[in-house]
């Protein structure tokens, strides 16, 4: 049964998986200057299925509990795939606060995916606040000289906005097709399975050094991308959400970007922190706690 408001316990614990997920795009990034992108994407989905394969044998979840959900799990997967390998290549091209900032604009998408493909989930006045306040933090990120902005900069920014566009079309595909169906770790297990071949595949067909050495550092990298983000962190977040209702959780969202850009971008990467930036960021992370903010959470929260 859903409890009805957060403690301190579920709060610190979603904000320590907003560090963990802020850190996230740094410690890719210095993984792929030893390994090529894709193939590091890829060797990601490999183990992280392999673990979360052995956890549901454990919880004896089943991988596919009818056969059509063969076929949405390798959509999703490649949906998911090429999310991801578009965010690591992306990565190699523009600076990593500014991948989070663009990447989380997904709700946009998803807010009008879902009022065009889903019954119960049109935009209200909320949600197109969010929307155009989130859009507003993305434009500035393209006006003036910001981090010096370059056409190689361009390509990767190009190249988040369309991870941002597959994450949201997967969260509809996913909200349409799997969510009756299946429990989220298969949904999960679908993504990260059947996108590994795809990664890979890619990764040999496009990239010609694959590994170029192997560090101490790119050995926690891939330590820290499989097992800490791709398993460990996505058990503990879908255990929060069987335990707490779902637009309680999603008011913590923003915290991820805002960890992002000072983890990930200032402290770890040393990027440079203008006041634009600051500014995006703060205007992606209101639009997005608006377009998940729903109503009836004051309600649940005044309630004991």
């Amino acid at each position: 049964m859903y409890r009805a408001q957060l403690k301190w316990q579920p709060a610190a614990i979603l904000l320590l998986l907003a560090l963990v997920w802020g850190a996230n795009m740094a410690i890719v990034k210095i993984g792929t200057r030893e390994i090529a992108p894709l193939l590091m994407a890829g060797l990601r989905s490999l183990v992280a299925s392999f673990c979360l394969f052995i956890w549901m044998k454990i919880k004896g979840i089943p991988l596919f509990p009818a056969r059509t959900m063969l076929i949405h799990g390798i959509i999703v997967g490649i949906m998911f795939g090429l999310e991801f390998g578009l965010i690591y290549v992306g990565l190699q091209y523009t600076t990593a606060s500014r991948t989070y900032i663009i990447l989380y604009t997904s709700p946009f998408f998803v807010a009008i995916g879902a009022h065009i493909f889903l019954r119960d989930d049109k935009l209200n006045s909320w949600k197109a606040a969010g929307l155009l306040v989130a859009f507003c933090g993305v434009a500035i990120l393209f006006i003036g000289d910001i981090g010096a902005i370059t056409l190689s900069a361009l390509t990767g920014d190009i190249m988040a906005i369309f991870a941002g566009a597959l994450w949201g079309a997967t969260t509809i595909y996913v909200k349409r097709f799997l969510a009756q169906h299946v429990v989220p770790l298969q949904t999960l297990f679908y993504q990260v399975f059947f996108s590994a071949p795809l990664l890979i595949l890619m990764s040999i067909i496009l990239e010609d050094h694959l590994v170029s050495g192997f560090s101490l550092m790119t050995a926690f990298s891939l330590f820290y991308q499989c097992i800490i983000v791709a398993f460990l962190s996505f058990i503990v977040w879908f255990e929060l959400i069987h335990r707490y209702p779902v637009s309680l959780l999603h008011g913590f969202s923003f915290f991820t970007p805002v960890f992002g850009v000072f983890l990930s971008g200032v402290l770890i990467l040393g990027e440079l922190l203008s006041l634009k930036l600051m500014v995006a960021m703060l205007l992606v992370s209101m639009g997005t706690l608006l377009v998940n903010f729903q109503p009836q959470a004051k309600k649940l929260l005044k309630t004991s």
